[in-house]
């Protein structure tokens, strides 16, 4: 069996500074941010706080500064997005941009698409998608019919995506498309990604709601779409090598594990001083926190040393998903029967229960990533 070496890894000072910087910010921005609104977590969104985060500098931290970044360190970066969530921030309408989007045009297409769009992403002004789930699908990523033709000057698009988190608000959508027939012999061959404008003639978007009614993920529907040859990302071809970088960056920050955070407070908040049962279960939720924080570090570490992360953070979003999904649970196990209807406790158990089993599915279902595990192990 392989060894996952995840090396611990600290915070300068430079970094505490910072920490204290984007805490104070929070505490001014959201001072009347409701407790059942920072239970969104990052799945809250706000287009005029993204706007605030960019114009501090914010977003894009680690990116050229030709591309509308910052250049400071990936550690830096962690910081501000671990207050943001302990903080509940509605960061929701510029994170895919910013987490994967920005780096995968910057890493794939440096002289064309990233000076284009990575700007506005920094600026918290330009939001996109992922199109990469389809209807009959699953989770066999390589069996993706969407299908891009070449014509004149660029490519026509037909098909249908899925689960496109936050398509309504979105500018552009990252797109994984069949480029070439199928090839049995290397199902991974013959994909292409694409920026699609979300604008374009040819293009529905139809809202999927949640058990809450809310409307965070979406069907996509694209009918002879005309795609631009300079919207191809990358080369031809290497979609799949593409997506996997981009699925490391959407599986290794810290909110893989921080999604329940507000629910964990609320209950810190109404645990009664001399229940030892309590302070007993709520110390053990503590500790895993701990342990999951470490390995995260430790993945933010591996990226400021330009390693790949993929593996480690597979590790850290799995068991980060098993960490949050166990919450309501404890919550209804320590406070079901003292709960007050309309609490702050009681709207955070409300919306995390009936969120939590997405947890285990957005960013690749448990059993995806237990499988990478294995391979990455050599168990399998």
């Amino acid at each position: 069996m392989q060894a996952l070496d995840i090396r611990p890894c600290t915070l300068d000072a430079r970094c505490e500074n910072l920490r204290a910087e984007v805490r104070g910010f929070l505490a001014e921005a959201l001072k009347d941010f409701p407790p059942a609104e920072r239970a969104k977590s990052w799945n809250g969104a706000d287009e005029a706080f993204s706007r605030k985060l960019g114009a501090r500098g914010w977003l894009g931290m680690t990116w050229p500064r030709r591309f509308g970044g910052h250049e400071r360190s990936a550690l830096e970066r962690y910081v501000v997005l671990e207050e943001l969530l302990a903080a509940g921030a509605p960061v929701n309408a510029h994170w895919i941009a910013e987490r994967q989007s920005g780096p995968l045009l910057i890493r794939f297409s440096p002289d064309n698409l990233a000076a284009r769009i990575c700007p506005g992403i920094a600026r918290g002004e330009t939001y996109m998608a992922i199109g990469m789930s389809e209807p009959d699908v699953g989770s066999d990523l390589a069996a993706v019919r969407t299908r891009a033709d070449k014509v004149p000057g660029g490519w026509r698009v037909n098909g249908q995506k899925i689960w496109t988190t936050g398509a309504q608000r979105a500018h552009y959508m990252v797109t994984l498309l069949r480029t070439a027939p199928r090839d049995d012999g290397n199902r991974h061959a013959g994909l292409s990604q694409f920026l699609v404008d979300l604008a374009a003639p040819g293009i529905t978007i139809r809202p999927i709601l949640n058990m809450l009614g809310e409307h965070d993920y979406n069907e996509v529907f694209l009918e002879d779409v005309f795609v631009p040859d300079d919207q191809v990302i990358g080369q031809l071809g290497d979609g799949w090598k593409q997506v996997g970088a981009e699925l490391a960056l959407e599986r290794s920050g810290p909110e893989r594990y921080l999604s329940s955070t507000q629910l964990y407070l609320e209950m810190l908040d109404a645990a009664s001083p001399g229940d030892s049962h309590q302070a007993i279960s709520l110390g053990r939720v503590a500790a895993r926190y701990a342990a999951l924080r470490q390995m995260s570090l430790g993945v933010a570490g591996m990226i400021s040393r330009s390693e790949s992360p993929a593996i480690a953070a597979t590790l850290v979003k799995d068991q980060g998903a098993l960490l949050e999904q166990s919450l309501p649970d404890l919550a209804h196990d320590l406070f079901g029967g003292m709960r007050q209807t309309g609490s702050p406790l009681d709207q955070a158990v409300r919306y995390v229960t009936q969120t939590a089993p997405s947890f285990s599915l957005r960013g690749g279902t448990r059993e995806i990533l237990r499988g990478i595990i294995a391979r990455g192990l050599g168990l399998r």
